[in-house]
């Protein structure tokens, strides 16, 4: 078995087999289409829908299509690398999993652990923007104003967003193949709204919004200083990132939010139908779509307004919208179409995201590195344990926490997966050269580098506070590590099973039958 203590790797051929343990195994029924569906049905929502207007008034300006642009080439190369690996080893947890394979089990837990901050605030922060979307809808019926949170006990919690969560845990549970029926629905209905959003604002650019293209940096008190500012720009000692060069490249990395999703198809691999050719083909025909939606979408609503107003502090409300361009048009009506769509929209993004919370944790509990206990499944091939734990976690989350700037923190964790899945090809490809794989990144060691340096330069234009964040997080995952994980991790028990005649195989404590050891 190839290393030993944190650095010990489990084999592809041991992490394939171990989808065949019968109380642990997910059911095959997804198909290339299935899985596109659920890229763009996660891509598709609070990022096109918020951040878009948002991004353009606080940071890019008019060239916010731009940082879309730039977003979407760091995407596409890390997609590569995504679809080689995911074609390789065609096995539920993703980077996880991935890592697992080739850096060992300590890099494989740090990702891990990282992917269930990443979904998991993601999941919570939409569900968020989805009851804020619902109040709107319900004014619009109702005729008057229907507030989603409610006063308990001196708690405020929010009723919308505990529903929402609730609906799709319970959908999730009923098995995945229903779930992308249901995406399938919601999806086209949101892909209607964006091509409604770009074929109706084109009526409606002013040529003379895209100028400045890129607006020159702000000065003094609003070039967002200090821990607010872009790790890159604080390197290099600039007063801010907002507006200019570096307001662009942090944009960049904001924008990238949107992009989140194709690694999330990479997620349920194991239980896709010829996942070779699938998995590849649901993972960039997915970024390929959402990516021309984007650019087209910041063109149009950069080109209606100008971009000052749609700065998050032009008014105490707070936050634009892609609604903000056209109710500033004098186009009520379409704004609340685009808040019905958006309402669509939000609610395949969080289900999506919780499925790829459930198959991380699902993976790593499989391996014992958490409980094994959770990674049981039902009658209908899914971890009904893991599927609750993550239903009550996120709506705790969303029901009693507020979700404000955290867009940037599931960014710099997705970023770092992605970094360590685009370096896992290069090393696969030295170790494992014998592997079949249905799909292999063209240009190696080009494009694996390349995807490395993008994702890179991505994180170092996050905020500073953004990165003490995440090294928090990350030091209480090796703690965890150390506490639980290396103690209980399977691969380690079947390690010294090999290593010992006389010690007793790993047991399995999902079905109280003794696993062999390898």
């Amino acid at each position: 078995m190839p290393g030993t203590g944190i650095w010990r790797t489990k084999s592809v051929e041991q992490s394939i087999a171990d989808t065949d343990e019968p109380d642990t195994k997910l059911r095959r029924n997804l198909s290339a289409w299935d899985l596109t569906v659920f890229g763009v049905a996660v891509m598709i929502g609070a990022g096109i829908f918020t951040l878009t207007a948002r991004t353009a008034g606080d940071l890019a300006g008019p060239s916010v299509s731009l940082a879309f642009v730039f977003a979407g080439i760091a995407c596409a190369l890390a997609a590569l690398c995504y679809a080689e690996f995911a074609s390789t080893v065609p096995v539920a947890g993703s980077a996880y999993t991935f890592s697992y394979a080739t850096f060992g089990e300590f890099l494989a837990w740090i990702i891990g652990w990282d992917l269930i901050l990443e979904f998991s605030v993601a999941a919570a922060a939409v569900g968020k923007g989805w009851s804020i979307y619902l109040q709107t809808v319900l004014r619009t019926v109702f005729g008057e104003d229907i507030s989603t949170r409610v006063e308990i006990g001196g708690i405020t919690a929010d009723w919308g967003a505990l529903l929402l969560v609730v609906v799709l845990a319970t959908i999730l549970t009923m098995g995945t193949k229903l779930s992308s029926r249901f995406s399938l629905v919601i999806t086209a209905i949101k892909v209607l709204i964006v091509l409604f959003v770009i074929v109706l604002g084109i009526a409606y650019i002013n040529p003379d919004n895209y100028t400045p293209f890129i607006p020159p940096a702000a000065e003094g008190a609003e070039a967002g200083g200090g821990v607010e500012q872009s790790l890159l720009s604080a390197l290099f000692g600039s007063a801010g990132s907002v507006y200019g060069g570096f307001g662009l490249l942090a944009g960049a990395s904001l924008v990238f939010f949107a992009f989140i999703g194709f690694d999330i198809v990479a997620t349920t691999a194991e239980e896709t139908r010829n996942p070779q050719r699938n998995v590849p083909r649901g993972i960039l025909g997915s970024l390929l779509i959402v990516t021309v939606l984007y650019v087209a979408t910041s063109l149009v609503v950069s080109g209606m307004v100008p971009f000052e107003s749609l700065a998050t502090d032009a008014e105490p409300e707070g936050r634009k919208t892609l609604a903000t361009a056209f109710s500033a048009n004098g186009v009520d009506w379409a704004a609340n179409v685009i808040s019905v769509g958006a309402l669509a929209g939000l609610t395949t993004v969080v289900m999506v995201l919780m499925l790829g919370q459930q198959r991380v944790l699902f993976a790593m509990s499989r391996d014992a590195l958490l409980p094994r206990a959770l990674a049981k499944t039902g009658t209908r091939g899914t971890p009904v344990r893991v599927n609750i734990l993550v239903g009550v976690v996120v709506a705790l989350a969303a029901t009693f926490f507020e979700a404000d700037k955290l867009e940037e923190m599931v960014n710099v964790g997705t970023l770092f997966a992605f970094i360590l899945v685009s370096a896992g090809v290069l090393v696969l490809r030295r170790k494992r050269p014998d592997l079949p794989r249905g799909f292999r990144v063209p240009l190696v060691p080009l494009v694996p580098i390349l995807a490395i340096a993008a994702c890179g330069w991505l994180m170092l234009n996050l905020t500073v506070l953004t990165w003490l964040r995440f090294l928090g997080w990350m030091v209480l995952g090796v703690i965890v590590y150390f506490a639980y994980g290396k103690r209980h991790s399977l691969l380690g028990q079947r390690h010294k099973s090999t290593e010992d005649p006389a010690a007793e195989p790993p047991t399995s404590t999902t079905s109280g039958t003794s696993q062999p050891p390898e």
